[in-house]
């Protein structure tokens, strides 16, 4: 990976999720910073979630997620991951997930997750750090 190279990421929504104000949001603050983003949209299976990050060649995956289930359909992403031997490309969420919730999908691989309110700023700061750490 070149030193000069933006960081890519791909945010999308999972499962019957289709609530996008959020993704969409998070996806303008990455690209305005710089960053290339690949939006996927609603409607995402774990599987098409995985094989548009490797397609893509993305830094990041980033899920948002409204539709309660997110204990199950995140951490499917990060399972397909590794059953493909893929374990660099780091798993995020946000949305309405409840405060409880994130020991459990930190537990189960997710690098982080970003809860209603999070500021772009500071979600934008975080993929940097993410991406710098891996080059």
């Amino acid at each position: 990976m070149s030193l000069n190279r933006k960081n890519r990421v791909l945010i999308t929504k999972v499962g019957l999720d289709s609530h996008v104000r959020g993704a969409k949001l998070v996806a303008k603050a990455l690209r305005d910073a710089g960053m290339e983003v690949v939006y996927l949209g609603s409607f995402q299976s774990p599987e098409s979630i995985v094989e548009a990050a490797l397609q893509e060649d993305v830094d990041v995956i980033g899920v948002s997620c409204h539709c309660g289930e997110h204990l199950t359909l995140v951490p499917l992403v990060l399972d397909l991951l590794k059953k493909k031997n893929i374990e660099d490309i780091p798993v995020i969420a946000g949305g309405v997930i409840p405060r409880e919730d994130v020991p459990d999908l930190k537990a189960k691989g997710i690098a982080d997750v970003f809860l209603t309110g999070t500021r772009l700023d500071d979600i934008v700061e975080y993929i940097d750090r993410l991406c710098a750490s891996k080059r």
